[in-house]
């Protein structure tokens, strides 16, 4: 799509940004990925440093110069993430100067999580290159939640983050409850954060095909999808699934859990204790865009587990937008950022309650003309709201903000924001409604 010029230096060149991402690859960031695209197609010329997927290099995607850096592989510890991030931090900073050397670049655009990247690459503001922190993650609750609340490891990313917020030139956060926590605990003027949520194309409210295999499993497939960490509750579905089995005594049910991360070989074990691993499938992580998308679509109940810890309640998940493109119901325990992003699209289990969790299944499985109505709904507001089209203004006007230093002039240029853009968006959520 091609969106118009963006602004440009004052010698007219076009504005050159770096993204720089520690912790996943680029094939496997969707916000990061939609943020490039975003950006190329408004005219910035993009380049991005990431850890490596796999065994070789991705192939660069079109109009990207992606830079990759061999992925540490640490034990998911205190010590092994310390050991990881300071390989990260070298491997960031020498591939930073590489780019400068052979392409250059104006605007540092940094995702967190650690958000000791920002005072790493702070150097380059000396020489006139702002910083865009984009607030990935609460680094401090995220560490709570994974390791719990050492208070002086707690206090040194909650000072590492105040820190990075200072520094930036602009702020960039998922949600209300991430722009809430900078204003109060980072004192950051409010003129200086953006709200940038995550969210799906509106291409993806296209139906794919339904997995043959997967359906012939169950007349009720329940499906997981995202990173399966420490913090995502597999644990959680895992005693769910068993409370429907064995107390619920709801037998016609298979789950597919679509994903990778730290706590994947204890949930496999888990399920193999509590009696369900008949009932469970873990794909693992799904990288071929179709079939994960004909997974999703064959499901019936989708789910989100993560407990209530001050992380997880201040966080929007990928999986719930994903969930509400392909017109699906969810159960999920009652966090605040959910409940903001699903509304009328999910039923609610009592805080960290597994049985209501499994009661909720249960209900859905016991009414598919409910399960067919909260799906409904969860696509009109992806169509109508939430889609990432909604997103792209908020990026664009953050970078006119820091890009408007290099321009001639500070009058928006981006026909994404005009009536060009409102148009495509209202007869995409019409046609896909």
């Amino acid at each position: 799509m091609n969106t118009g010029p963006s602004l440009k230096t004052k010698s007219g060149r076009v504005i050159r940004v770096l993204m720089v991402v520690e912790n996943c690859p680029y094939s496997r960031d969707p916000r990061v990925r939609k943020e490039a695209r975003a950006l190329t197609d408004a005219g910035y010329r993009v380049s991005v440093i990431c850890p490596r997927h796999g065994a070789g290099p991705a192939k660069p995607p079109q109009n990207v110069h992606v830079h990759e850096f061999p992925l540490w592989s640490s034990t998911r510890t205190g010590l092994g993430y310390l050991v990881e991030y300071s390989y990260g931090m070298m491997a960031i900073v020498l591939l930073s100067l590489w780019v400068l050397a052979r392409e250059g670049f104006d605007i540092i655009h940094v995702a967190n999580p650690p958000d000791c990247i920002i005072p790493v690459l702070s150097f380059y503001k000396f020489f006139g290159k702002p910083i865009i922190y984009d607030q990935h993650d609460l680094s401090p609750e995220l560490y709570a939640a994974k390791f719990g609340g050492n208070r002086w490891i707690c206090r040194l990313l909650l000072a590492i983050e105040r820190y990075s917020c200072l520094l930036a030139d602009h702020i960039i956060v998922t949600n209300e409850s991430y722009k809430e926590l900078s204003l109060q605990r980072c004192s950051t003027p409010e003129s200086k954060i953006t709200v940038v949520r995550n969210g799906p194309d509106l291409e993806m409210l296209d139906v794919p095909k339904i997995n043959a295999e997967l359906r012939s499993k169950s007349r009720n497939i329940i499906a997981f999808a995202g990173v399966t960490g420490m913090q995502d509750g597999l644990d959680v579905l895992c005693r769910a699934l068993h409370y429907l089995r064995y107390e619920l005594h709801a037998e016609d049910f298979y789950c597919i859990v679509l994903g990778d991360g730290d706590a994947l070989d204890a949930t496999k074990r888990l399920a193999e204790e509590v009696g369900i691993a008949d009932r469970i499938q873990f794909a693992g992580w799904v990288d071929d865009p179709g079939l994960y998308s004909s997974y999703i679509a064959t499901a019936d109940i989708c789910v989100a587990p993560e407990p209530f810890n001050n992380y997880n309640d201040r966080s929007t998940f990928v999986k719930i937008m994903e969930y509400m493109s392909a017109g699906k119901p969810i159960v999920a325990f009652d966090l605040r950022e959910t409940r903001r992003s699903a509304e009328g699209a999910a039923l609610y289990a009592r805080v960290n309650d597994v049985k209501d969790f499994a009661q909720k299944i249960a209900t859905f499985i016991a009414r598919p003309e409910l399960r067919e109505s909260m799906g409904r709904i969860g696509r009109q507001r992806i169509g109508q709201e939430l889609a990432w089209d909604y997103s792209t203004p908020g990026l664009l006007s953050a970078y006119q903000q820091v890009a408007s230093q290099f321009s001639k002039s500070t009058t928006p240029v981006h026909p994404l924001i005009g009536d060009a853009f409102r148009k495509r968006v209202s007869l995409a959520a019409d046609k896909k409604a």
